[in-house]
């Protein structure tokens, strides 16, 4: 992070590029020590659960593996998903919170409503999760246990996609169960995702997260401005600066910021991208990648500096 001419900070971190087929391109950091992936897990717990027999599609199967930005068709589709399996937003075990989107949260404040389940980014999953169990004819109150048969379907297809086997688990935010991995496990999964064949469970979720991008974040967020640019494209960040990808002919990369620093991750996505060539690959909208190179950095009213990216890993 650069003001005015100086580095202000410094931000490092693991990645793992993978060429398309499956071969280890570049490496830095601990790239093989197990870290929480957090809502980088999120396509793989959605493709579980489709394993499972949820009988989602579309739009609202985007939404299973989204961090959403609690917009209102976001919350419309969560309501969608609870209502077809027979719940309700009380059998939501996920905190309340407020939307991600500024405007959004900003209209909740101004018309006094309290912070709630079905707004908080991870409630999609959730929903999901719980109308799998129904599907299923599984026990919903226990849904987010380690334990539950959910959760342990979960675990395994993640280890299958990641080729390694979960390390450890632990606790999401959301309070759902979040498995470890590697690095390069992660960026294993992704490219497992975009190569699986047609109709497959988890070719269905990359193709649905592709198709509807807003649906997995947001209308203003980096993540469907990402794969709009990039045709092919399928990302997912995760808390704690967090970020996996893979492209359609099976390019992956994964990395995690040592100090969990978001602002990092996207000019390092970009930056990833750029070092796999898809700045000279056809239909990519190379403005839009220009405009997530780099954050600003503000001093009063004025641009002042930026966050970049200052390692490439690919000659």
């Amino acid at each position: 992070m650069v003001r005015s001419g100086r580095t202000e900070s410094v931000h490092r971190g693991a990645v793992a590029v993978l060429a398309a087929d499956g071969s280890v391109l570049a490496s830095l950091g601990p790239v093989t020590t197990p870290m929480y992936p957090r809502s980088s897990n999120k396509p793989f717990q959605a493709a579980g659960m489709l394993h499972c027999g949820l009988n989602l599609h579309g739009e609202l199967l985007a939404l299973a593996a989204a961090s959403h930005s609690g917009e209102d068709f976001h919350v419309s589709g969560v309501r969608k998903i609870l209502a077809a399996a027979g719940l309700t937003e009380d059998d939501l075990q996920c905190p309340a919170d407020r939307p991600l989107d500024e405007r959004e949260y900003r209209a909740m404040l101004v018309a006094g409503e309290p912070a709630d389940r079905v707004h908080m980014n991870c409630s999609g999953k959730h929903a999901a999760m719980l109308a799998t169990c129904v599907v299923a004819g599984w026990p919903t109150a226990s849904y987010t246990d380690p334990g539950h048969p959910l959760q342990q379907r979960i675990r395994a297809l993640l280890s299958e996609l990641a080729a390694e086997p979960v390390s450890a688990i632990g606790v999401d935010g959301c309070g759902a169960p979040v498995f470890a991995i590697s690095v390069t496990g992660l960026a294993r999964a992704f490219r497992a995702l975009v190569l699986a064949g047609a109709g497959t469970p988890e070719r269905t979720v990359a193709d649905a997260m592709r198709a509807h991008p807003e649906w997995t974040s947001g209308t203003a967020r980096p993540e469907r401005t990402l794969m709009t640019a990039v045709p092919g494209l399928l990302v997912k960040s995760g808390a704690e600066g967090v970020e996996g990808f893979a492209l359609a002919d099976g390019r992956a990369a994964a990395f995690k910021i040592e100090d969990g620093a978001a602002r990092a991750r996207v000019p390092v996505t970009v930056a990833l991208l750029r070092s796999l060539g898809v700045d000279a690959e056809p239909g990519v909208d190379l403005a839009a990648l220009d405009g997530l190179a780099t954050s600003p950095v503000t001093g009063g009213d004025r641009v002042v500096g930026e966050v970049r990216a200052v390692r490439q890993l690919l000659a």
